[in-house]
């Protein structure tokens, strides 16, 4: 790999994530402790909700698991979905015993609709996972209106959309459960590590005691200095806990968060305007009255739009010193949902066609002016002939 290639999705981590790293080893105190708690406390305060009604975990999948299974989901049941969406989603309605079912999704804004819920329902539909996809917010009025008319719990995804506002409410607070991603790709990135946050703080307390094995008091409560306390193990739970060291890193990323939205900001209508004249196509802008939490910048390239196929470009792209992903292929195109559920590709045409097309562009702090113009570069070279 050249020494100045761009990496797609680097963390943006600096002296500040270091120290507080630092400071947790020496502590003595690695699992879940003070730290996680703060971490809660603070995203739970930017998010606008108790400090009660949200809970760190291991990772997004976590979060999205432990909601299907707080949210009474399990064997016999449906849970609608998008078609494009990582496959943590649909995993985790799996591992419960229920079954996922897709909804396509709309060609703009790449999100589940009303209309697809209403018509992937099915007399054993249970809930549904608005997916906030790249950090657009999903229409949740209409999908709430719909999921109330039919008794659904509304279990958001929003591993992309930590910063994202929809009618100036944060993404994650308008359904039942809002679940978030701190992957080291993430706009917030502790390396792994998710949380949920519950409209029920009921419901976030049963969380809390499943992400550790079902026990009712956790390590450093058994530990604390005014004298040991005995355990008692009240459900078949997980291990899905956090880490004091990773929610010292999030700590940090949480206090420059709203900074690093305003670079990627910065940086998402510089290349709206670069690639205005280019036969790929552009994000749409962000709906009205939302605010767009730009974790990706996409670009859809059609063969026969711009004389070459995504894969190429791909290859292209990587042959250039650029860094690129894919977000994502539909979930029908892999072989394992294929074989277990029947699903098929043409089932979900939108979905299908834009994950063959889709290529995520690198955006976020850690790239210079110099780097975003090197992408455009990159950009209009490899679409520049066939």
């Amino acid at each position: 790999m050249r020494q100045d290639f761009i990496t797609f999705g680097a963390p943006d981590h600096g002296d500040a994530e270091i120290e507080a790293a630092l400071d947790t080893l020496r502590s003595g105190w690695l699992g879940t402790g003070p730290r996680v708690a703060e971490f809660e406390a603070t995203l739970a305060a930017y998010k606008g909700v108790d400090a009660a009604q949200a809970v760190a975990l291991n990772s997004c999948t976590a979060a999205l698991q432990l909601s299907l299974l707080a949210a009474g989901v399990g064997p016999g049941d449906e849970v609608v979905m998008p078609a494009l969406t990582f496959c943590a989603a649909a995993n985790a309605v799996l591992h419960t015993g229920a079954t996922p079912v897709l909804a396509d999704v709309d060609p703009m804004t790449m999100n589940l609709t009303a209309t697809g819920l209403q018509d992937a329902l099915t007399p054993r539909t249970r809930a549904v996972v608005p997916v906030h996809f790249a950090g657009r917010p999903c229409d949740m009025d209409a999908l709430l209106r719909v999921a109330r008319a039919h008794h659904l719990r509304v279990i958001e995804d929003c591993a992309h959309a930590v910063e994202s506002l929809y009618r100036g409410q944060p993404a994650g607070t308008l359904g039942d459960f809002g679940c978030f991603s701190f992957y080291a790709t993430k706009n917030l990135a502790t390396g792994e590590g998710g949380m949920v946050i519950a409209k029920d703080a009921r419901h976030a307390e049963r969380m809390r005691c499943m992400a550790l094995h079902g026990m009712s008091r956790d390590a450093w409560k058994r530990y604390a200095a005014d004298g040991f306390q005995h355990y008692d193990v009240v459900e078949c739970g997980f291990k899905l806990n956090m880490m004091d060291l990773q929610a010292a890193i999030g700590l940090q990323q949480l206090r420059r968060l709203e900074a690093a939205w305003q670079v990627r900001e910065h940086q998402w209508l510089r290349y709206q305007q670069a690639f205005a004249d280019l036969p790929a196509t552009r994000p749409a802008p962000a709906e009205p009255d939302t605010r767009h939490g730009l974790h990706l910048y996409t670009l859809l390239v059609d063969e026969a739009r711009c004389g070459i196929d995504r894969d190429e470009f791909l290859r292209r792209m990587q042959r250039s010193g650029v860094g690129v992903g894919v977000h994502y292929r539909a979930l029908p195109e892999y072989t394992y949902y294929r074989e277990r559920l029947g699903w098929r590709p043409e089932a979900t045409p939108v979905a299908t066609a834009i994950g063959r097309t889709t290529v995520s562009l690198p955006i976020g702090p850690r790239l210079s002016d110099a780097d975003v113009e090197r992408v455009i570069d990159a950009v209009r070279a490899a679409l520049a002939t066939p």
